[in-house]
């Protein structure tokens, strides 16, 4: 009698890059949001806008299947960082050089590559199985990478600022398994999931900036900047945050004060689209 033929597992790495695509437009169609561009206004920023950040995210769309194929064939760090270099590089040719996404290239794309590992391998994806996957298996090149900063492409705005200040930054982030996403973004979004997703989605940005050294505040704000943001968020949480009745006119209230301070918690953006990412992809 022959042998069943072995059944290949599904690997659908293309959902797993229209996942992260949409994702970041959930970030970008939530408004108001502390000094964050939106639909709406353009926040803090007077380089780009919302159509700035929709070129972006047509430019990044075959990047993030394309790093969750690299993933699935079990490329290692090298490889992921040459796709995630060229893919900034895309960006930026379609923003005029305006860095829209740096952040989210990074994180999202590494969850990608997280994703397509694991479905390779049969599994699916959870919140802790992708975690598992980064720190197991690409865990040591984001603890160098955390280290040596001239292991990375360039030293950003963010990097620089977690230096002068003594922050961690977003690699350091990475290096430890993205805590704030997983123990912070993530838990806050489905636990208010119920008060729908506009207000799950505030309730988490907030969370994130309560907790999160956003190198992006520190950037533009110095110490002092990031720390009031995050008294801002604390005070927005500790009034009953996304479930307060008066929650969207806080927060707009908010925007105003951040634009006033030129502050935009860009590191605490893209943990949101991270955090929506998971919730797509692991509900599914």
């Amino acid at each position: 009698m022959s042998a069943l033929p072995r059944v290949a597992p599904a690997v659908d790495t293309a959902a797993l890059g229209r996942a992260a695509t949409v994702a970041l437009y959930d970030e970008l169609a939530l408004a108001p949001k502390p000094g964050l561009v939106s639909f709406v206004d353009n926040g803090s920023h007077c380089d780009m806008t919302a159509g700035t950040l929709l070129r972006s995210l047509f430019a990044l769309r075959h990047y993030f299947p394309a790093i969750a194929t690299a993933g699935a064939a079990d490329a290692d760090f090298t490889a992921l960082q040459r796709l995630g270099i060229a893919a900034e590089a895309r960006m930026l040719v379609a923003t005029g050089g305006v860095n829209t996404h740096r952040g989210a290239v990074f994180t999202l794309g590494l969850l990608c590559a997280a994703g397509g590992w694991l479905q390779a391998r049969g599994d699916a994806p959870s919140p802790s199985a992708l975690r598992a996957t980064l720190l197991q298996r690409w865990g040591r090149d984001l603890d160098d990478l955390a280290r040596h900063p001239r292991l990375s492409n360039g030293l950003s705005n963010g990097r620089s600022a977690a230096q002068r200040h003594g922050l961690r930054p977003a690699a350091a982030e990475a290096a430890l398994g993205f805590p704030v996403l997983f123990d912070v973004a993530l838990p806050a979004l489905r636990r208010t999931a119920h008060l729908g997703p506009r207000l799950a989605r505030l309730q988490a940005l907030f969370e994130v900036m309560a907790v999160l050294d956003d190198t992006n505040l520190a950037h533009r704000g110095g110490l002092d900047g990031l720390r009031w943001a995050q008294q801002q968020a604390r005070d927005f949480l500790e009034a009953g945050g996304a479930a307060n009745p008066a929650a969207i006119l806080r927060a707009q209230s908010l925007h105003v004060a951040f634009v006033d301070r030129n502050l935009s918690p860009g590191g605490a953006a893209d943990l949101l689209a991270a955090a929506c990412w998971l919730d797509r992809v692991c509900t599914a």
